[in-house]
């Protein structure tokens, strides 16, 4: 068992929460309620991680996120 970390935002155009797990290209979602998103979320992953080609120690890890102040 491994643990994923996912970013998860809340897009208000489309109503839905937007998922993501940065060290996995092609691990993204949606889903109208987080639960459903957790459950996409989790079906893309396991289909980006049966295309993987090597060790899982081997994926980039998650490390965390930073805020930046800009002015605009």
């Amino acid at each position: 068992m491994k643990t994923f970390t996912a970013y998860v935002e809340w897009d208000e155009e489309t109503k839905l929460y937007v998922g993501f797990i940065p060290n996995i290209p092609g691990a993204h979602s949606q889903g109208a309620t987080l639960d459903e998103l957790q459950a996409n979320l989790k079906e893309a992953l396991e289909l980006c991680l049966e295309e993987f080609d090597g060790s899982l120690d081997e994926l980039p890890r998650f490390v965390g996120v930073q805020q930046l102040d800009v002015a605009v």
